[in-house]
Formats: structure tokens, sequence, C-alpha cells
């Protein structure tokens, strides 16, 4: 067996599942190579024969398992990781099939009838390989139960908004959205959002489908199970104020990059890079330093993981930062086996890690391209752009970035079980032996 190096670093980059917290060994991802067998079957691609490796897995905490509540949301301050509301299941549940029936049924004596308003705290430094992952709840819990919550850090405050319960029907407590400074450790209400004001935070009548956050400024893209329509809305921090923004995206005033269901994240030591997922495929925008100039896009062909060509039921991508100009890309999904019983389908992980450089012609304009323009906004103040009706992302003929791969490969996750297989959040962070 191989003998730690405690004198140097370990990078491990953490992620939440709905019943799952996993710590992943980044050094000992590698460049796996695999061919591409594609064959013509009636009107798409079949592809099977790919190599697949189990991922190099450093620590994991089932938390359905080990009684903490199911779909927690986190945040990390200070070495520390937070996990947030969530939905506690009845005693005896089977974790395996929470994700897939909405029958597991919750333990009604904990919180809030079995939603969750409390907060949990992991030490991350101090962590080897024989250590536990021991959460302890904190002393601060929020003002109410928040399950499925939206977690973002804003101008060094923590927003906590009240999702859309997996496991039960219910009337959400209130406030449904509310702020912790961690300064003094206290949480405050803020207003309802008019979605849940709307519907007497009634969540059979509205669905929390995604949000942004751009600059102050949260977006929130939900379902009105009602009237079967998309709705969205907008928070400023600054004024404390929602807004509705109508049906379309196309009212948004933010590009397409910045809206819900397109994930992604600056690149670090570049402010106007930013790496994000467009219908499963991997890009970076170019943002201008001014709105008069359009947006220009290169399709990470080097670490795309084309997972349509083998026949993987692909769910939502996830950027992470890495550290100065690195980043990650994972996208998880599932493959049947061959037999024709569809379950149990096997969870597959794709993960990309790569140098982002820019190269010399990345300030040149993309009218001289043939680009249409897309209109942006100042990267250090994007809230404040005008809107624009062009949703596509169009990749350029001569790229603005250098991309160096440094892994990339397909992995098992036969830890996840026959949970769906989504990723809540992720974050990297160099573990320091002690």
């Amino acid at each position: 067996m191989a003998v730690e190096d405690k004198h140097k670093p370990k990078p491990l980059l953490w992620m939440a599942t709905p019943q799952c917290l996993i710590a992943i060994d980044m050094s000992k991802l590698k460049i796996n190579h695999y061919e591409e067998k594609r064959k013509l079957k009636i009107d798409h691609y079949e592809s099977r024969d790919f190599e697949i490796h189990s991922l190099p897995v450093f620590k994991m905490l089932n938390l359905v398992e080990n009684d903490f509540p199911f779909g927690m949301r986190f945040f990390v301050r200070d070495s520390k990781l937070y996990m947030v509301g969530g939905e506690k299941l009845r005693p005896g549940a089977s974790p395996k099939l929470v994700s897939f029936e909405r029958s597991a049924g919750l333990d009604e004596s904990f919180g809030d009838g079995g939603l969750s308003p409390y907060v949990y705290v992991l030490d991350l430094t101090g962590l080897d390989s024989t250590t536990d992952l021991d959460l302890l709840k904190h002393h601060t819990p929020m003002l109410a139960a928040k399950p499925t919550p939206i977690v973002e850090e804003i101008e060094c405050k923590i927003y906590v908004l009240s999702g859309t319960p997996s496991q039960s029907d219910c009337v959400l407590p209130t406030p449904t959205f509310e702020v912790y400074d961690p300064l003094i450790e206290q949480w405050k209400p803020l207003d309802q959002p008019l979605f849940y004001r709307e519907s007497w935070s009634d969540c059979q009548k509205f669905e929390v489908i995604d949000h942004s956050v751009v600059g102050t400024t949260i977006y929130v893209l939900t379902f009105n199970l009602m009237n079967d329509s998309y709705h969205y809305y907008s928070y400023n921090v600054n004024d404390g104020n929602w807004k509705f923004l109508g049906e379309s995206e196309d009212k948004l005033p933010v590009p397409y990059h910045f809206r819900p269901m397109c994930t992604g994240k600056f690149v670090p030591g570049y402010k106007d890079i930013y790496i994000f997922f467009h219908e499963d495929i991997p890009y970076a925008a170019l943002i201008p330093s001014n709105d008069k100039s359009p947006t220009r896009y290169q399709a990470l062909n080097e670490v795309d993981g084309a997972l349509y060509l083998r026949q993987v039921a692909s769910y939502s991508g996830l950027v992470v930062e890495l550290g100065e100009h690195e980043m990650c890309i994972m996208q998880p999904g599932s493959v049947q086996p061959k037999e024709e019983n569809p379950y149990p389908c096997r969870i597959i992980l794709y993960m990309a890690t790569f140098k982002v450089e820019k190269l010399l012609n990345s300030s040149s304009s993309a009218q001289d391209r043939g680009l249409k323009p897309l209109s942006t906004a100042d990267a250090s103040d994007v809230s404040q752009t005008s809107s624009h009706h062009d949703n596509d992302v169009q990749d350029i003929r001569a790229p603005f970035l250098s991309i160096t791969c440094l892994s990339k490969g397909f992995y098992y996750l036969d830890e996840w079980g026959r949970e769906a297989s989504y990723i809540c959040s992720a974050f990297f962070h160099q573990l320091i032996w002690t």
C-alpha cells in the first residue's frame, strides 16, 4: 500500500449529492484514453465499448444511512463546510429508492414535520485517510426549515431560499427566504418570493427549477404547476426587492450564459473568461469590457466528453474552479445494462480538469470572424446589462483560448447506489495535513 506524503497538500474535490458527501482525490486522476466505436443504429449512435475506471474516492459519507437529512445543500467558509436544510426520512426508509419514489416518508418528529432547519458543520482541516467525516450540528439553526434549498454567498453573506420538497407535498414553513451573516452568526428573514407569496408557499403550485447569480442579483426559474408555464423572477440583495420578469427568457436582462439552466464559473485569474455548459457541451465565453462588443464563444473540444455518442443519459453539468487558470467540469449520467430489465442503472461520472490560457488574438473583434453580435455587459457589473434576443451560442472559427487537458475520463460511482445521478454542488479544497 502506498504511503501518503503528508508534506504535500492533497487536492480534493468535494461534491454533494442528495444522499452523499464525497471527496475525490484529484491527484489520482489522469487522462484516460478511450476508443470511439461508432455504429449507426436506427437513428442514433451506439457505443458501449469505452473504458470506465473507478472514481478515486478519498472520503465518502452516506448522509441518509447516517441519519442526516436528505437533499442538503452547502456553502464553504474558512475551511469549514456548512450543510443546510433538507428532509429527514423516516427511520428504516430505504436510501436506494429515495430518489426514484416520493413514498419514503418523513420523520415528523424531526425539525418542522420532517423538514430540516438545521445547519451541520464539517471542519475540513486535520482530515486524513483514517478519520471519519464528522458533521456537527451548528448552534444557530435557520429561522425556518428549507427543503432542497438554494444556497448562495453574495457579498460575504449567505442567502438561503426554500426549494421544492422531493419527499413530501406540503405548505412550506416561513420565512422561505433568509440571510445569514457569519460575522455575527445571525439569520434574518427576507421578503417572501413572489412565486411563494402568490401561492401561500404551497409547493404543490410552484416548483423551483433552477437559478443563477449575476453580481448582486439572484435569478430564479420556476414552473407553475397550475397552468404549465415557466416564470422568471429576480431578487437584488441591495434593494431587497423581488421582481417578476415574465415567462420568456428573452426578457431577462442578462446574456444567455448567465441565465438559469446554464451553469458556469469564471476562471480564477481571468475576470473575463467564463466556462459554462450549453446543452451538455462545455463552452468558454470571452466577456467584452463594454456592451458595444459581442461576446465570443469557444467550444472546449479538448475536454468534451461527447456523452451522446455513448448512450449515456446525461444530466446537467457542473463547473468548478481549481486554482489559478485551472478548471474542472463534471457531468453525471447513467448507462443501462445490456439486459432488457431497466434496473439497475449504473451511475457514471465524466470528469475533466484543464488549464486555460489566453491567446494573443483574444482581444480581436468577433465580427471579423462572421459572428452575430451578442450583447453583454462589463464583467465587473454584468447584472446591469441590457437584454438581447439571441440565445444561440455560436462557436468561433479562431479560438481565443488554449486549453491544456490535465485529466479526463469516465468513472463509475457505485457509491451512489440507485440514487439519481445528480450533483447538488461541488468545490475544490487543498487538504493540509496536520
